[in-house]
């Protein structure tokens, strides 16, 4: 079995709100795309179009599709980056937190109406936290950089799924657009995300080494081997069922990206793009 890796490079048209955590009226995004978003939006996408007229709604057609997104296909999460020149450089939100925020993050506030008040809802005041689709500092477009890795004969066209997706929270409100930005790259030599780890395509699922002192761009199941510096969280979120968000998934407990590993640690990309530790029951 053998498992091709392609680069795609996403230019961020509208704000994208990657849910996270709420802290007081706030709601927070993660700095980066995760790989339940991009299975979430990818199995969306191909199931409508699936559907062609008919009716979008039967939950066997997205729980078979979603499978075999599972099946064929694995994510890296994406980083947010600007271009520089003919290529790009992707910014880390853990090198220089403050700097990230203030280049990259901004927020929209709203609430509720009374329209026989003509006033505000009480307790419906809440902001919004987004990636912003320019640079905050400069005016530059961002861009979502990350890699798409194929199985060998899969049967899905996520390029054409790409070109016409959203990503995140807030869709209704236009929220999460992207663009694909030229055809995804297929990566030659074993290196992805400027040599920071290494790709090998041979295994059942594909495969992720880090270096010593590398560091985690994926969230990675905790386990008592792996050996790591960070903090950990637990990963929930909603799928469907027989509706649209009805069933709250098993938490997952995890480090999170940019947790640093202390040894030359092999990982498997696991569904949602989750980094499972090489060898290890979990």
């Amino acid at each position: 079995m053998a498992w091709k890796a392609f680069k795609v490079e996403l230019r961020l048209c509208t704000p994208l709100h990657s849910g996270w955590r709420k802290v007081g009226n706030l709601q927070m995004t993660r700095p980066y795309v995760t790989g339940r978003m991009l299975w979430g939006a990818l199995t969306l996408r191909l199931t409508r179009t699936a559907a062609g007229s008919r009716s979008a709604t039967d939950s066997k057609m997205y729980r078979d599709i979603g499978k075999l997104v599972h099946e064929t296909l694995a994510f890296t999460y994406f980083y947010p980056a600007l271009r520089e020149e003919n290529d790009f450089r992707i910014f880390w939100p853990w090198e220089d937190e403050g700097g990230f925020r203030r280049r990259f993050l901004s927020s929209y506030t709203g609430t509720a109406l009374i329209p026989s008040a003509n006033s505000a809802a009480e307790g419906t005041l809440h902001e919004v936290e987004f990636l912003s689709p320019q640079a905050m500092d400069i005016g530059e477009p961002v861009y979502l950089i990350g890699y798409f890795i194929e199985e060998s004969g899969c049967p899905l066209n996520w390029r054409e799924a790409l070109s016409a997706t959203q990503l995140g929270g807030e869709r209704s409100y236009g929220w999460g657009l992207v663009e694909l930005e030229g055809e995804p790259m297929e990566v030659k030599g074993h290196q992805l995300f400027d040599d920071a780890v290494t790709f090998n395509g041979e295994g059942v699922r594909p495969i992720i080494s880090v270096p010593e002192n590398g560091i985690l761009l994926a969230h990675a199941l905790a386990t008592s081997s792996l050996q790591i510096v960070g903090e950990v969280e637990p990963l929930v979120g909603r799928e469907w069922e027989n509706a649209p968000g009805d069933r709250i998934s098993h938490a997952a407990i995890c480090f999170i990206p940019g947790s640093q590993i202390r040894q030359k640690t092999t990982f498997e990309i696991e569904n949602y793009g989750l980094w499972k530790m090489k060898g290890c029951e979990t």
